[in-house]
């Protein structure tokens, strides 16, 4: 049974399906919830929240939305949480890993990015999280030495963490490079690609492909063993029909980022500039894409966290 002493803390607010789930040793799958607030503009973000959170729950498991909200961390956003944070928008707090304590000193709405909710769901029990792209390295890191906090977060936190890749507007090689590096094993879910967000084909190999969701739980319980391991990355395509094509993102990317560099974006606001103006090029294709990718995503880690809590269950009634 996974120690959930910590979401016992008044900075916890539990959703009783989740607390009840965690205390069963039932599936329950982590989702972020800045994509409701920046990723989607109103009203195709509460409707998407609420098809990833469907899709959840279609593989077995329970979705856990998080959020940081009044001063404490929401373990599993209701209907009401969800339609607040889809309808401040923009106007709620990017939480990454590194805001996480200024988010909850000020009280306000927080929408927490992956590395942010690997994080908390790490400190509540929670042993898998979905995402659609995961961040990392940027291009041009040689010089910049811009990384993403979500690769670091791979290694401090325990987890089994299920992506489409990385964004295609990032280094798809220099990230699979900076995550051997620190040891996070790399695992496709039924493709050899390590894939690029909306398109399903970084150019790169995963180290590892595998095919059943039981593999992937028992080589994540296996390496889970050893102290100090960190989390394991699953990464999984988006569905070919819902793919697009790699060279016409590219060229859109690469317009994007020099009109970034005219209007001075910098920092964390050049990925939504990129990815927004990527959207208007590709005709709304892009956003379209972004919602199939969290949905594929959310399914894949329902099955392969459905397929961990009953190994674990195994393991406890052999004891």
């Amino acid at each position: 049974m996974p120690d959930i002493a910590a979401v016992e803390s008044p900075l916890f607010r539990v959703a009783d399906e989740v607390r009840d789930a965690l205390v069963h040793g039932l599936p329950v799958v982590a989702l972020e919830s800045n994509v409701i607030a920046h990723g989607f503009r109103a009203p195709d973000n509460i409707a998407v929240a609420r098809e990833v959170e469907h899709a959840v729950r279609a593989g077995g498991a329970i979705p856990a939305t998080i959020a940081i909200a009044d001063g404490q961390f929401q373990i599993g956003c209701g209907p009401a949480e969800l339609e607040a944070l889809a309808a401040a928008g923009r106007s709620a707090a990017k939480v990454t890993s590194r805001d996480i304590a200024v988010a909850l000193a000020g009280g306000s709405l927080g929408a927490t990015s992956i590395s942010a909710t690997m994080a908390i769901a790490d400190r509540a029990g929670i042993a898998t999280v979905a995402s659609a792209g995961l961040g990392g390295v940027h291009r041009g890191a040689q010089t910049t030495f811009d990384i993403s906090a979500d690769l670091t977060e791979l290694a401090r936190t325990r987890l089994i963490v299920v992506c489409a890749g990385v964004k295609k507007i990032l280094d798809a090689g220099l990230t699979l490079e900076f995550l051997e590096t620190q040891g996070t094993p790399v695992i496709g879910y039924r493709s050899g690609e390590f894939p690029a967000f909306y398109c399903r084909d970084s150019g790169f190999r995963t180290p590892v492909h595998l095919d059943s969701a039981r593999e992937i739980a028992e080589v994540a319980g296996l390496h889970l063993e050893f102290a100090g391991s960190g989390s394991v990355l699953v990464t999984h395509p988006i569905p070919e029909a819902d793919a697009l094509d790699g060279e016409r993102i590219e060229a859109a990317i690469r317009d994007a980022l020099a009109r970034a560099e005219r209007e001075r974006v910098t920092g964390a606001a050049v990925t939504t500039f990129v990815l927004r103006a990527v959207d208007e090029a590709t005709g709304g294709a892009a956003a379209a894409a972004n919602r199939a990718v969290l949905i594929s995503t959310a399914a894949a880690a329902a099955e392969i966290e459905s397929a961990r809590a009953a190994l674990a269950e195994g393991v406890r009634d052999a004891h």
